[in-house]
């Protein structure tokens, strides 16, 4: 919208009963999708109750009732009437209802990593003190510190969605803090936000205020004076065409919106600017783009760079033609404004335009780049062609105190002349791959760098940088596990290459940052290790760069399918145009196509046998050396021939294809674990088809799939390791601008499929399913926005929240030996759930019980040891499992007393505690060890912590759990094992624990014995008439037994560090210590005859 045109006015009011219409919850439409936040009538929204959050975000689940449980979507009456429609949803049989808050009490812990981090996209900085800031994550929500980055806590994690495109703080009120969800990126692993978000409480709390539609922000900005005044450039969705896009404005902190600037359904504003000086002087980038499956076309006509004078109520186009002044015209792709803090009338900007046939910076024919304004905008002069990858981050950035240092993005570089010539620092040390850069105003020696690999703060003005390596962010595409003891976790990062990593260490410490080591570099994927022996593993980077690796000496050899006329290097010039005649580009054209996240397995019947897909399917028996190929199994649709944007490509489109240089190409493989050569695999043009001779033909299923759309994208196959003739397909459709969810199951080889959708909530874009390998009716499932679990074959779902944050589960896995569940996610690295039998055992019949006690995995004592000093805190420590037994175990209410003894083989008790319940799943932790009668620990976290210390380890073999809540008494068995560094000798193991439990029994003597002469000391300390001679009698015995007990302690400790034994001087102090305390003992009681009453 320009000149006169009236703003659309959106208002947007809040309710009286949000209460009432909150039951809505996820069950709404996009507004659905909001975590934390209940919708009310006209679309705003309402803080509700922590409490109450997820029993109203997904609806109640009743195990014998699947009617009661589907998810009801109603978006034709008024949401107040259809709340209450939509209400019986939750009633469910008395005592049969499982709701999210009942799996609470099973939260997995996070391992990391953290030293390669993720992408980070903006920052927030409180000006009067730059100790405070707010950093914006892709796909990992908001972070904040308070100590200039020495600490960092995750303010937004349990909204809707987890992707944010831009946060802002207010300069005068610091408490208020906008957050613009969805990413501005526009890469093909980009994900979606629902509106934006405010908090008046410095990001403790927020509210979502609307502009769910517009699904990515580009900047949000205030007016200085008054925090109620937002300006807000939506970009609309990437993939398809949508009204809920261009610039917005609210006067009134978001209660109501305008929509100030608008073009058309398929231009979103991309930045907004404003004037420092004068608030009313505004500039504006509009940006035409679209993303599809098969290509991305990055601008068109409606993009453009536009400017207003009275606060946005009118606007004028610069980039304009008819205006001579100096700015390119025509097609524009994307534009990025930055304007100079101490002269506001110096004004820059990038701009896209021009030819493109690579993905850096090689243009003809263009006037694209770097632009500079000394009058506010009224004529420009074009610096230079400097605009690495526009539609990824092209912004500049001025620094607020010289008009000449300006630095760019995408690929970090400063410019000292104003943006004529560019310097691309080689010793940053940090990504090279940047998103946002800020200037402190009174330091400009002061600079923080945002890029694909977290956060650099420099102090030379950009040259060098401290490195943060504590921010959890990495994105994963893909996981796995080998069968080392412990087990080790693979995958691939976007833009940081392949890792492996333990999944527990013995260090008291955790899992630190040096645990992890990088096998392959580039964007990973999926890295899979040859079980048989856990030595060879074969890594993947982007478009199937497979790699096979020697893990004991790392030898690598590049095992990518190919043909011999194929050349690596040019794989960046797309197949889009293989009739031009550029002998660089037919070279790069000849290299098979490749899905950027190209699947490939091991089969399970053997291990030197490969898959890989490329557009053809290829397979390998010599372990990558030689390849046959088994056919192309895409549509072979020519991807020219298909429309973006109203628009068939050519070789002038903008940003042509970024991110997507071949389609169609496959997605997906799987081979049956119970015959060899029964081959299942999906493509990125929505095609599924089945083998059952090893690729020698092929039968297309996609018809028999129903509700199956036109070119889906396949992104999982799995086949069933329990059901023979059993396979599933996970897909979605967000590329298409579709975002339902797309699950399928057959039980007959693919001849009829059902979906097994049940009551997932709307529009989460399933990413990966997993059939359990003990329970075949229990089933994993990743999606955009977080993980779920089914009991019952996908007819009903609850998300695994526990104390997970909103985020991407790209991958998933559960391992085959510790039955431990592994979660990839795309922004938050990697979280482990420990022993899964609880939700691979539960059942309606325990939903409706009193109490159930679950099945136990083995558990080690492990030998903890602290091996860090001095580390300081901008330390990341990933979480080791829980320190002993993991006892799960169901209850039927709240706040009922839950009584747990551990039994020997022979029935004698040897720990026991009691915590409280909460309905539903409960966890405690027995650490393995005796326990005092009579003393137990802390709720939920472990007991046998008694009175003297921790009782020592019990003798390794078969002990009973009895859990007893009211009359229900339930027991269950666990082995425990050796510390498995360790091969003891059985008996002396036992003498060894003999002799340390006489030791224990000691401490808790002198220790008790210590504790009755203190307390008869200080009570006689206060009686005038008790003589000197006794008091002092008796001070000396309270220094002598607090000695003893000390003593002892340390005896007890020293013994515990070595097994076997006892040195002579050990049993030396064993045995004076010991009658010490008899000798003590005795005296004490003499002495207590001596004191009056």
């Amino acid at each position: 919208m320009s000149g006169g045109e009236a703003p659309i006015l959106y208002k947007l009011q809040h309710s009286a009963v949000p209460a009432m219409v909150g039951a809505l919850g996820r069950l709404s439409s996009r507004s659905s999708r909001t975590r934390g936040l209940a919708a009310v009538p006209g679309g705003s929204h309402v803080s509700i109750p922590a409490e109450m959050r997820r029993s109203i975000q997904i609806s109640a689940r009743c195990f014998p009732e699947p009617s009661m449980t589907s998810s009801l979507r109603i978006t034709s009456l008024y949401p107040a009437l259809a709340a209450l429609l939509l209400l019986p949803v939750f009633v469910a049989p008395s005592g049969a209802q499982l709701l999210p808050t009942h799996l609470d009490g099973l939260s997995p812990r996070e391992i990391g990593p953290a030293n390669m981090s993720g992408r980070l996209v903006d920052i927030a900085v409180v000006e009067m003190d730059t100790r405070v800031y707010y950093l914006a994550s892709a796909t990992g929500g908001v972070w904040k510190t308070t100590d200039n980055g020495l600490r960092f806590s995750p303010v937004f994690k349990d909204e809707a969605v987890h992707s944010v495109g831009d946060v802002v703080v207010h300069q005068q009120d610091t408490s208020v803090v906008w957050v613009g969800t969805g990413e501005r990126a526009n890469r093909q692993s980009s994900s979606w936000g629902d509106g934006v978000y405010k908090s008046t409480d410095g990001g403790d709390t927020w509210t979502n205020m609307g502009l769910e539609e517009s699904h990515h922000i580009g900047r949000i900005v205030m007016h200085p004076d008054d925090s109620d005044v937002v300006y807000v450039a939506a970009m609309g969705h990437l993939w398809g065409p949508n009204p809920d896009r261009g610039l917005y404005r609210t006067r009134d902190g978001g209660e109501s919106w305008e929509r100030i600037l608008f073009v058309d359904p398929m231009t979103g504003a991309v930045d907004v600017a404003m004037d420092p000086s004068n608030p009313d002087i505004m500039y504006a980038a509009m940006y035409q783009r679209q993303r599809r499956p098969w290509g991305f076309h990055g601008g068109g006509p409606g993009s453009g760079l536009y400017k207003s004078t009275d606060g946005g109520d009118t606007w004028a186009r610069l980039t304009n033609a008819g205006l001579d002044n100096g700015l390119a015209t025509g097609d524009i792709g994307r534009i990025g404004i930055t304007i100079y803090r101490s002269d506001p009338s110096i004004v820059y900007i990038s701009l896209e335009q021009g030819e493109r046939f690579n993905a850096s910076t090689a243009y003809e024919q263009r006037l694209a780049g770097i632009y500079r304004s000394e009058d506010r905008g009224e004529s420009w002069t074009y610096q230079s062609d400097w605009n690495p990858r526009p539609m990824y981050a092209s912004q500049p950035m001025v620094d607020p105190n010289d008009d000449q240092r300006i630095y760019m993005l995408n690929s970090y570089s400063y410019s000292d002349d104003g943006g004529v010539t560019f310097t691309v620092p080689r010793d940053h040390r940090t990504h090279g791959d940047d998103r946002f850069v800020w200037v402190n105003p009174d330091d400009s020696n002061h600079v923080i760098k945002l890029d694909d690999g977290g956060l650099g703060i420099s102090y030379d003005r950009g040259d060098h940088f401290l490195y943060h390596t504590a921010l959890p962010l990495a994105q994963y595409y893909r996981v796995s596990v080998d069968m080392a003891h412990p087990y080790n976790v693979y995958g691939g990062l976007q833009d940081n290459g392949s890792w492996r990593g333990p999944s527990q260490t013995y260090r008291a410490e955790g899992i630190l940052n040096e645990d992890w080591n990088k096998w392959g570099g580039g964007d990973g994927f999926l890295s899979l290790v040859d079980t048989t022996d856990n030595r060879i593993l074969y890594s993947e980077s982007q478009y199937l760069g497979l790699i096979r690796w020697d893990l004991e000496t790392g030898a690598s050899r590049n095992i990518r399918p190919n043909q011999p006329e194929g050349f690596i290097g040019a794989r960046r010039n797309w197949t889009t145009w293989p009739d031009l005649d550029d002998p660089y580009m037919e070279l790069g054209n000849a290299m098979p196509p490749g899905n950027w996240d190209g699947p490939f397995v091991i089969s399970p019947h053997d291990s030197n046998t490969l898959y890989a897909g490329l557009n053809e399917l290829f397979k390998s028996t010599d372990r990558g050396d030689t390849w046959t190929s088994l056919g192309d199994l895409t549509s072979g649709t020519d991807r020219r021939s298909l429309v973006i944007m109203d628009q068939v490509a050519d070789s002038f489109v903008l940003s042509l294809d970024d991110g997507i240089p071949y389609w169609p190409t496959m997605t997906a493989i799987a081979e049956s674990e119970h015959q060899p050569g029964v081959l299942l695999i999906g493509t990125d043009d929505g095609l599924v088809q089945i083998s059952t001779n090893d690729g020698q033909s092929w039968t297309d299923v996609t018809s028999a799939i129903p509700g199956a759309p036109e070119l889906m994208w396949v992104n999982q196959v799995h086949m069933s390791k329990s059901v023979d003739g059993r396979m599933y397909v996970a897909a979605n459709n967000y590329r298409n601008d579709d975002y339902e969810n797309y699950l399928w199951v057959t039980d007959d080889s693919g001849r009829s499929w059902r979906s097994i959708v049940g009551d997932l909530p709307p529009e989460q874009a399933v990413r990966v399913v997993r059939e359990d390998p003990r329970n075949p009716e229990v089933l994993w499932l990743g999606t955009e926005m977080r993980a779920f679990w089914s009991w019952n074959g996908g007819r009903n779902w609850l998300p695994l929240d526990g104390n997970m944050p909103t985020v991407a589960v790209n991958d998933l896995v559960v391992h085959p030996r510790d039955n431990d569940l592994v979660l990839a996610t795309h922004g938050r690295g990697i979280w482990i759930f420990d022993q899964l039998n609880a939700l691979q055992e539960m059942t309606p019949e325990i939903a409706m019980s009193d109490a159930h006690l679950f099945s136990l995995e083995p558990a080690e004592q492990i030998r903890y040891r602290s091996e860090k000093a001095h580390t300081g805190n901008m330390i990341f420590e990933g979480d080791n499992p829980p320190a002993g037994a993991i006892i799960d175990f169901w209850a039927g209410d709240d706040g009922r007393v839950a009584q747990i003894n551990v039994l020997s083989s022979g029935r004698i008790q040897v720990a026991s505690m009691e915590i409280e319940t909460r309905r539903g799943m409960n966890r405690a932790i027995w650490d393995l060890r005796h326990a005092r009668e009579g003393t137990s620990g802390g709720g939920g976290g472990g007991f046998g912590f008694g009175g003297g210390g921790r009782g020592p380890f019990v003798i390794p073999g078969e002990y009973t759990i009895r859990l007893t809540i009211g009359d229900v008494v339930s027991e269950q068995t666990v082995e425990i094992r050796e510390d498995p560094r360790h091969d003891f000798d059985p008996t002396m193991r036992a003498e060894w624990t003999e002799t340390l439990l006489g030791v224990w029994g000691t401490v808790g003597a002198a220790q008790s014995l210590s504790r009755e002469v203190r307390d008869m000391a200080d009570r006689l300390d206060a009686d005038l008439d008790v003589n000197d001679a006794l008091e002092d009698r008796l001070r000396d015995m309270e220094r002598t037994t607090g000695e003893l007990s000390s003593r002892l302690n340390r005896l007890y400790g020293s013994i515990q560090g070595w097994v076997g034994p006892l040195a002579a001087d050990q049993e030396a102090q064993r045995l004076f210590l010991t009658d010490k305390l008899e000798e003590l003992s005795d005296r004490w009681a003499e002495l207590q005859g001596d004191v009056p009453g």
